[in-house]
Formats: structure tokens, sequence, C-alpha cells
């Protein structure tokens, strides 16, 4: 916990308190609003109650900003870790839906591996070890993680190529006018939500591949798509399915919540892997069928 202690000088007269917080501690204004939020703010001795209000010359502010969290997960053997493939270099794991894959709130499919192998915790970025690439928390499906820094550096450089092969089943709503496509359209952050992605001509590049495997009309027309990745940015494949007019279904995110069918969540899940293993060069070939969940949806539908 470090403190400050500050007299405003005239050049910070009339700003927001948040603002002077925020050039005070050296943190975002995000994280100075929760601090006055939190109590920590103190104006003229009186704790703060907002962070709008208006500073003036003189003014005397102090505050106590609690040190950032150690950024490394800890294991927890709680989580369950569903292992397709595993040896000393990679592990291939069918991730469940609604786990996080790397640390936000609650469990995590991090803490898990790291229960199981420990030797992880050095393996790439020390707040996301071993994590490659990775999978939205409502989507189920594969994903491979490095053992070693030997195989995190060879699966990066391969992603970063493109060499990997990722296919997903995603049932969507309507029936795509063509039986392949590829969809080669920029995604980048909504400006409206921030929380959410969008093509935009100022993203960064996104190709996607499809073909249709069914066409449905019963309970609603919908279609089985199987897609492949070219790219991996955030929610690629829902933000382009939901360009072409075709969004995921159960996806309220991204125009995909409708009535007629709901599993909860977007139907969409990674059942096939396909990579170079890190020591041998040889193909490494992974899939996991649809989790019962979607099969129960998929069996509605006529």
């Amino acid at each position: 916990m470090s403190a400050v202690e500050e007299i405003l000088p005239p050049s910070l007269a009339g700003q927001r308190l948040d603002r002077v917080v925020a050039l005070l501690a050296g943190v975002s204004r995000a994280r100075a609003a929760r601090l006055v939020a939190q109590g920590a703010v103190r104006l003229d001795g009186s704790v703060a109650e907002s962070g709008s209000r208006r500073v003036a010359e003189g003014q005397s502010v102090a505050l106590r900003v609690p040190e950032p969290d150690d950024p490394r997960p800890g294991p927890d053997r709680s989580v369950a870790v569903d292992v397709v493939l595993e040896d000393d270099e990679v592990v291939v794991v069918n991730k469940p839906a609604g786990l996080v894959v790397h640390p936000g709130s609650g469990p995590t499919l991090v803490a898990g591996l790291l229960a199981r192998y420990p030797e992880m915790a050095g393996v790439g970025e020390p707040s996301r070890p071993g994590i490659v690439h990775r999978l939205d928390r409502d989507t189920s499906g594969l994903l491979v993680v490095a053992r070693t820094p030997r195989a995190y550096e060879s699966l990066v450089a391969q992603l970063k190529a493109h060499e990997p092969e990722r296919v997903y089943a995603a049932l969507v709503w309507g029936h795509p006018g063509a039986e392949t496509g590829v969809i080669d359209a920029p995604i980048g952050r909504s400006l409206r939500r921030r929380d959410r992605m969008t093509v935009t001509g100022d993203g960064r590049r996104a190709v996607t591949r499809y073909q249709v495997e069914r066409r449905f009309s019963h309970p609603r027309p919908t279609a089985l798509l199987t897609c492949r990745l070219e790219t991996g940015r955030t929610h690629q494949i829902r933000v382009h399915l939901r360009a072409i007019g075709h969004p995921v279904v159960g996806d309220r995110a991204y125009d995909g919540g409708r009535p007629g069918l709901d599993p909860g969540r977007p139907f969409l899940h990674a059942g096939r892997l396909r990579f170079r293993h890190p020591a041998s060069g040889r193909p490494v070939q992974a899939e996991a069928p649809l989790p019962p969940d979607l099969a129960s949806i998929l069996s509605l539908c006529r």
C-alpha cells in the first residue's frame, strides 16, 4: 500500500477529482474512479464521495493506492481438466463451456492445469502460463497448451504463421446462400460496446472459412456449419457470421438470442485441432464430439 498526499497547484484547479487522482497515482481513470468509490481518497481531510467533483487550488488530496496483485495464477485442484492428449511437451484439453481460460473472476482452466502440471508456471506469460491460444468462456472444445518453453515458442510461431487447423461446429440462424464461403473482414473493438467486437475498416485482418453441413427448417430455419480459422481474433467466428446475416444460435451478444432454440450459450464448439508437434515436427490431431447441451439442441432440428 502506497500513500500520496498533495496540495493542488493552480494547474489542476477545476479538474475532476478522478482525473487528479489518476495523475497523482499514475493509474488509469477507471482505477482512479474505483479508488474514490472504495473510500481510498480524502479531500481536505474528508473521504471523497464522488470522482466527478471539481477540485480547487490549495485543496489537499490524500490517497492510498494498493499494490497491484501478483499476476501469476495459482493452482486449483478443484478445476477439472479433460485431457485429450498429453506428452512431455504439450497437452490438448477439451474445455467445457462456462470455464474461463486464464485469469478473470472465478475458477480458470490455467489454475486447473497448474495443479496437474506445475512445471507450466514458468512457461510463457506469467499471467497465462502455457497458454498459446484461447476459447471464449462460453465456447467449448479443444485447445493446445505448452508444458515447456520449447513447445511454447514453437506453437506461438505456428499460430503466427496460421499453420494449425482449428475447426469449429456452429449452428446459425437462416440458410447461407452458398455451400462454402470465405469471410475476409477486419475485426476491431466496438465503439458503442467496449466488451464487444465488430467488423470495422481499421480493425485487424480476420479470415474465416465455412462450409454448410446440413440445413434445417424446423423448428426454425437454421444451418450447421463447419468453420475454419485462418486468424484468431477475439470473437472472430461469432462476429463474422453475424456480419453475413447468420448469427450463431444462442449468441445473445451478437444477435443470436432468438426464440425457437436456446442452448443457453452460443452454439459454437471447437471440435478438431491439428498442429505440428514442437519436438518431432509430426502432425498431431485431436477431436472432441459435441457436448451434450449442444447435441440435444441439434437433435431438435429437422
